[in-house]
Order: structure tokens, then C-alpha cells, then sequence
């Protein structure tokens, strides 16, 4: 969740960490902090709210000198926002300061040691405990000559759960120290300096070349050089990754809001994400790795997600199954481990991430692994977490998203699943090659597709206007339609805090539409031309209880004009590839009806763009 960077270099370390926490606030936003070390001492200045109030506080970072720092930007996990808990937590004399993206589980354990020992503490947070155990351990290291690396990896060793931790001590004041487990954290290696932080978009504006930390690893910073060691204390040696991400990507490039550039930029993505896998009218995942014969023995895929990324799966089951003949399952990411998953030995286990370092998605492929069963990451950044570990990965080209809801990475996902669904379903002889070509056409022709649904935006900002104060919203639909309504509801549900559901809209009768009354908006999704027929029928049985019914259906289909109040017409394509062409309204929809109740559409109240803890 909550977003770290750090700085030590030859330029001010304040408007530094600034600028970057403001490229990591989509990971939490309710307090932020910074501790800066001045040439004599550490000075803290830390504030509930938004990065803005510490920004004003400390006028840009002017009143903050010194040319090294961490900073800290919150999403509340033990205690609430206010000024106490925010980071970055310190000793008792100020020496040791600490920022902490993850979670300390047996943090009670150790604060009673640690209280039993004199030890006071001014927070209810868990990072504190790490502040008063770096300077316990500190201490009784005095006399030994790498003291600062034996404290480290003193405290790694007593400390539980999951955390990414930059620390900086008083007197060694020419070093920054950062380690990490299962929480995300990058160094980035300057010119003028060097940087941790969270995420790559932090560390954009200053440096391309990027090392991924590994579990249990540390690293230290200097302005010229960066060592790394592993929890033993021992020197080990690490390659630098080059980004290549757009550093305008990172920005908002005119747009009011991330969310609707990122909308924007949805054909770019697609096309990035399509282009490099289409050679000579055939589909070639070269990352993939697997052999024809591998593809061919797979007895069943698992795909594993949260958010989103499960609502792409819940898609690719339908395409996989259908194409491919391929069983498949769905798992929230959260419920696979707890529910004691039948694996096989020629199963294959796809994990979906955004950003590779989702807790729960980490954890169901690492149970995945110990379970000696192959599995393949999809995964949007290069170097993360779920790319390093999964046998086999994926990336879809999206570049940074910012905004904590996902348009732009969810399409690239659909177009992922699609490839590997027909590749698949090529290599077992499911399909012919003509097949594959027409199917090749049709993906092609998605991105253009796209622009032309974003083009036509004016009749979804006038039926948004309209239900800027709806209390319930349903969304039905069958089949793929249905896995396209959990989409629509969760764009709605996440930015507009109206609360939405999507329901498979045949069970409908099995109680969902004794919540329908008069007035109630129900957004109908109507791609799938097999179940056009039953879906009317479920629009006729909510509209004759007073349902308001906008339907997006294929531009074929204008016998709905009949029976639906609104409708939004999506062009012809394949019917496993509409998901791509009939999200896009919905996203628009959940987009204005924000807009037009006020909301923070980037920085939804309560969520957070990567959750890192589980």
C-alpha cells in the first residue's frame, strides 16, 4: 500500500522526495512525512492528509535543507490518519528514522519487549516498533565493526510479515539503507545521485536504470554508489534493469484527471500490447516458453487474480474454454490458498498483477510453486515481483498506470488472454488457420475501435448527469457479458461510492430482483448474439418493476431499442473479444457520474493502487 522514496545525492533532498511521493500518492493518501538530514541532526516533518498540506508545510521542501531523505506518503493499516501515525517513525532521540510500506505481524510481541525494556512509543503504529528495535540493536552492536549491517539484519530476523523499509541513521550521515520483504522497493541509480522508492514512476524523472530488490535483501546507498547484501550480511552482486517507460506517461499530459487519460491511452495500449505478438499473420508469445508438446499436456489452468485482473479472468475462462477446450478455474487470489486447491501435475497456474507485487497474487503462486506446478505471470511491470518468481510471464505494455482504478492495464490483460487463448487453441488443433487469421484481423482492428467509442462520449456524459444521484446500481448480463457487468459495477462502485452490483442476469429470479423498485438503474450488457433472446427477457421482467434500463449491446442488435431506455451501440467483433469495445462506455459512465458528484476520481477514498499487504 503505502508509498516510500529516498534520496542521497548532490542536490536538495526535499523537493526530491516530494516530487516523488507525489508520483506514488496513488498508493495512499490519508498522512504523509519526510525526514531530511541537515548536516547536523534529522528533522522530521510529517501531516495528516493529502501530500499537498506537507508540500505547503515545508513551502515545497525550502525549509527542510540537507541533501539526504526518505518520505513517506500513508494508507492507514494500524492506526488511524492523523499526525502521530503518520511516517516517519524515529527513536527516542531522533536519530534513526524509518519509513515502512508492509505490515509487522507480531508487532504487540515486540513492543512489549520493547516497552518492558524502556522503550516509549508515541504512535499506534507497527513501524515503530522497527524505529525502537533498530536502535536497541544499535546499541548493543557498538563495538562491532559493520555495525550498521549486523543491526539490519538483526531486526530482519525478528520482525514477521511483509515490509519495505528505508532508514536513515544520524551518524552515518553519507549512507541511506533500505531492505524489503513480499512490500515492493526499487533502487535507482543517478547521475547526481541516488533513489529508493516503491515504485518505478518515483525514481522516472531522475534515473533509468533501476535495481529490483529482492526478499530478505539490503541495500545501501551513497551519493556514488549502491551496495546490496543479502540477511546474512554478505556482499552480493545485482544487475540494473533500463526503463524505458515514457516519462510523460507518468504525468497527466493535459487530461483533468489520470483516470481519463488513462482511458485515452487504452488503443496505444492494446496496440503495444498486440503488435510485438502478431509475426506474419501468426501469433508468437515468445516469453511464453513453452513447447507445443507443453501446451498440449496442460490438463487445466488456474487463473488466480484480485480486483480487476479476476474479472479479465473471469473473461479468459470463457475464451479458454471455448477456443482452446481447455477446463478452466477462477480464484479470487485472497480465497485460493485457504481453500486447499486440487493441483495436478500438468496444470498451469496464471497469475494476473498490475503491478506484479499484489500480496495475495504472490502468495497463490508461491503456493502454486511449492507445489511444483508451472506458472506463468501476467504482469504489467518489468522486474517485479510476480515476473521474477513465475516460470513463465507475460507483460502487458500498458506503461505506469496512476490512477488507482484500472482502465488502461484491464484492457491490456483482455488482449493478453485473447492471444493466449487462440495460440493455445491453434497449437491443439481447435482452430483453423483461417480462423486464426480472421480472429488476427478482428484484434487488429480493436484500437480503432476503442478511439471511435471514446470519440462518442457526449450521449454517456448526459445519462451520467442524469444518475449523479443514484443510490443502487445493477448491472446484468450472460456469459462473457456477465464477467463485462463485474467490471462496469466495481468502475462505478470504486470512484462514485455508489453502490453497485452485477448479478448473472439468470438468477435474477433467485432473488436479486426483489431489490429492483421503481427508478432503480439497471445497465444491461447484450454483446453475446446466442443470448440476446434470454437477456431481454431479464431486461423486460426488471423494467416491468420500474427498472430504468441503459443497455450496451453490438450495433446489429436494434430490436433492443424496444425494450431499453438508453441504449449504446459498440461495433461488430468477435464475440470473445467485446469485452474490449463494451467496457469502454461503462468506464465513461462511472467516469462522469463521478465527476458529477465530486469525487477524487484518482484517489478513491480508502483503496489504494497496489495492495501489498494482505
Amino acid at each position: 500500500m503505502c508509498g516510500i522514496v529516498g534520496y542521497i545525492g548532490e542536490e536538495q533532498a526535499a523537493p526530491i522526495l516530494l516530487d516523488g511521493l507525489a508520483k506514488l500518492e496513488y498508493r495512499g493518501y490519508d498522512s504523509a512525512g519526510m525526514a531530511i538530514y541537515d548536516g547536523e541532526k534529522i528533522n522530521i516533518q510529517k501531516s495528516m492528509g493529502r501530500l499537498k498540506v506537507l508540500s505547503e508545510l515545508t513551502h515545497d521542501g525550502s525549509t527542510m535543507p540537507g541533501c539526504i531523505g526518505i518520505g513517506h506518503t500513508r494508507w492507514a493499516t494500524h492506526g488511524e490518519p492523523s499526525d502521530a501515525n503518520a511516517h516517519p517513525h524515529f527513536n527516542e532521540s531522533k536519530t534513526i528514522a524509518v519509513v515502512h510500506n508492509g505490515i509487522i505481524e507480531n508487532y504487540v510481541k515486540l513492543k512489549k519487549k520493547l516497552t518492558d525494556k524502556g522503550y516509549q512509543f508515541l504512535s499506534e503504529t507497527d513501524t515503530e516498533v522497527v524505529a525502537h528495535l533498530l536502535d536497541y540493536y544499535y546499541k548493543k552492536n557498538e563495538e562491532k565493526p559493520d555495525r550498521i549491517i549486523e543491526t539490519i539484519t538483526k531486526v530482519m530476523h525478528r520482525v514477521e510479515g511483509s515490509y519495505a523499509l528505508g532508514i536513515i541513521f544520524q551518524d552515518q550521515p553519507d549512507r541511506v539503507y533500505a531492505l524489503r520483504k513480499d512490500s515492493p522497493l526499487i533502487v535507482g541509480k543517478g547521475a547526481h545521485g541516488n533513489l529508493i522508492a516503491s515504485d518505478v514512476p518515483a525514481v522516472l524523472k531522475y534515473t533509468r536504470d533501476v535495481y529490483f530488490i529482492d526478499n530478505e535483501e539490503i541495500a545501501c546507498l551513497t551519493k556514488e554508489e549502491i551496495s546490496f547484501f543479502n540477511s546474512d550480511g554478505e556482499s552480493i552482486e545485482k544487475t540494473s534493469k533500463r526503463i524505458d517507460w515514457d516519462i510523460n506517461a507518468a504525468e497527466k499530459g493535459g487530461y483533468e484527471h489520470f483516470l481519463l487519460k488513462e482511458m485515452y491511452e487504452q488503443p496505444k495500449t492494446v496496440r503495444d500490447t498486440l503488435n510485438p505478438r502478431i509475426k506474419d499473420g501468426q501469433i508468437v508469445i515468445e516469453e511464453l516458453g513453452m513447447t507445443d508438446e507443453e501446451i498440449c499436456a496442460i490438463n487445466r489452468i488456474h487463473i488466480v487474480a484480485c480486483g480487476s485482473a479476476y474479472h479479465t479472468g473471469v473473461t479468459a475462462k470463457y475464451i479458454m474454454e471455448g477456443l482452446a477446450r481447455i477446463p478452466v478455474e477462477v480464484d479470487l487470489a485472497s480465497e485460493f490458498r485457504y481453500r486447499n486447491p486440487i493441483l495436478q501435475k500438468n496444470d498451469l497456474v496464471i497469475i494476473i498483477s498490475q503491478s506484479g507485487e499484489t500480496a495475495d497474487s504472490l502468495a497463490a503462486l508461491r503456493e502454486a510453486k511449492e507445489q511444483g506446478i508451472t506458472t506463468l505471470g501476467i504482469v504489467n511491470v518489468v522486474g517485479s515481483s510476480i515476473a521474477r518468481e513465475a516460470d513463465r510471464v507475460m507483460y502487458t505494455w500498458a506503461g505506469p498506470e496512476i490512477s488507482v482504478a484500472t482502465t488502461k492495464a484491464y484492457s491490456a490483460q483482455l488482449i493478453a488472454h485473447y492471444l493466449l487463448a487462440i495460440h493455445f487453441a491453434k497449437v491443439k488443433g481447435m482452430i483453423t488457420d483461417e480462423k486464426v487469421a480472421d480472429m488476427i484481423t478482428e484484434l487488429k482492428a480493436l484500437p480503432a475501435q476503442i478511439e471511435m467509442l471514446l470519440a462518442n462520449k457526449e450521449k454517456i456524459q448526459k445519462m451520467a448527469n442524469r444518475y449523479v444521484g443514484a443510490k443502487d446500481v445493477f448491472f446484468i448480463g450472460r456469459g462473457i457479458d456477465y464477467a463485462i457487468g463485474l467490471e462496469g459495477s466495481l468502475k462505478l462502485k470504486e470512484i462514485s461510492y455508489i453502490h453497485s452490483e452485477a448479478y448473472a442476469a439468470g438468477e435474477l429470479k433467485h432473488g436479486t430482483i426483489s431489490l429492483i423498485e421503481e427508478g432503480t438503474l439497471v445497465i444491461s450488457l447484450v454483446t453475446q448474439k446466442d443470448l440476446y433472446l434470454k437477456t431481454i427477457s431479464n431486461i423486460v421482467e426488471v423494467r416491468s418493476r420500474g427498472a430504468v434500463v441503459f443497455a450496451v449491446t453490438n450495433e446489429d442488435n436494434t430490436e433492443i431499442e424496444k425494450n431499453a431506455d438508453y441504449v449504446i451501440y459498440v461495433p461488430q467483433t468477435n464475440k470473445y473479444f467485446t469485452n474490449s469495445l463494451a467496457i469502454v462506455p461503462l468506464q465513461l459512465f462511472a467516469y462522469y457520474v463521478s465527476i458529477g458528484r465530486g469525487c477524487d476520481v484518482d484517489k478513491p477514498r480508502n483503496l489504494a493502487k497496489s495492495v501489498t499487504v494482505e
